[in-house]
């Protein structure tokens, strides 16, 4: 009797910003790697979100939303993009259902279409904010939308990784597409990014929440430093972070830290709690706000912020 196969492989999510990406990569590996907001733009770095299963190892690939760039982080982020789509072996092309395909989307599925040799799935996220008919119309334009431009979809999946509707039965249907081979990461992994990138994005997650539409392009954050603290006894450790929080503006400055510094303390504590249970130990942080003039389209500044 012949033993069942074991398949390993690397799938991408794609579509335009805020298409519900983030959140589905984080339902199927079953834990936070990637943030989420609902500011368009937040995924800056390719995070690779790591689903172990007994028959197969799937290996997500949060790519930045793809868009029409107006800056040279734009640029940089759309190379990004296409760069990773060419090595993957599934890109799933990601279609909220609570809103019609429009131009972003076919945008987006007709750079997909240059991509030959990968295999496509199209999900329909966000099903939970949808109607019954609303899904049912959003399937049949998803099909018209692959026939007209030249797309085969292997599976067109509906899925609402908030409700955990379907999540199991798409990470079957993508399994079933990868290609035969050895499991690629040591079993407990659940991302290959380093923790201090981790941990920048966690405190960018914090600093996103509740700003206004258009501060979150500008904000960036470099861990400076990160170590555990050498005069503490082993069964009680803190780690220290230093971290610096860009801007652009000395008045975007003054909008992160707030009346007194409010702002900034909330953002502060909002992060250590979620960099605490990334890390499993108590966290200082020391966080410092400061202006990077005009860095999304200064080459210099961007290789410092790590673009």
């Amino acid at each position: 009797m012949r033993m069942a196969e074991h398949r390993s492989g690397f799938v991408s999510f794609v579509g335009r910003p805020n298409a519900g990406k983030s959140t589905l990569t984080n339902a199927l590996v079953g834990q936070k790697v990637v943030i989420t907001s609902d500011k368009p733009q937040t995924t800056r770095t390719v995070v690779r979100g790591i689903v172990h299963r007994d028959d197969a190892q799937l290996i997500l690939v949060d790519t930045p939303g793809l868009h029409r760039p107006r800056t040279l982080l734009g640029e940089r982020l759309n190379d990004l993009v296409k760069t990773t789509l060419a090595e993957v072996d599934v890109v799933a092309v990601c279609f909220p259902a609570d809103e019609k395909i429009g131009p972003g989307d076919r945008f987006i599925a007709t750079e997909m279409a240059k991509i030959k040799r990968t295999r496509k799935v199209a999900v329909a996220t966000k099903t939970d904010l949808a109607s019954g008919e609303q899904i049912g119309r959003h399937l049949l334009d998803i099909q018209a939308l692959g026939a007209d431009i030249g797309i085969e979809w292997a599976e067109i999946v509906p899925v609402s990784a908030r409700a955990g509707d379907q999540v199991g039965l798409l990470q079957d249907l993508l399994v079933a597409l990868l290609p035969e081979g050895p499991q690629l990461y040591p079993d407990g992994d659940l991302t290959d990014a380093p923790e201090e990138i981790l941990v920048a994005e966690l405190i960018r997650e914090s600093a996103l929440d509740g700003l206004r539409d258009e501060l979150p392009h500008s904000v960036a954050v470099v861990v400076e430093e990160m170590r555990l603290r050498a005069d503490r006894p082993e069964d009680r450790p803190l780690v220290d972070i230093h971290a610096n929080v860009y801007v652009e503006r000395d008045s975007q400055k003054g909008i992160i830290i707030g009346p007194k510094g409010s702002r900034l303390r909330t953002i502060g504590a909002t992060a250590r709690t979620q960099i605490e249970a990334l890390l499993g130990t108590p966290v200082y942080l020391d966080l410092h706000v400061k202006v990077a003039k005009d860095w999304q389209r200064d080459p210099r500044q961007l290789r410092k912020l790590g673009f």
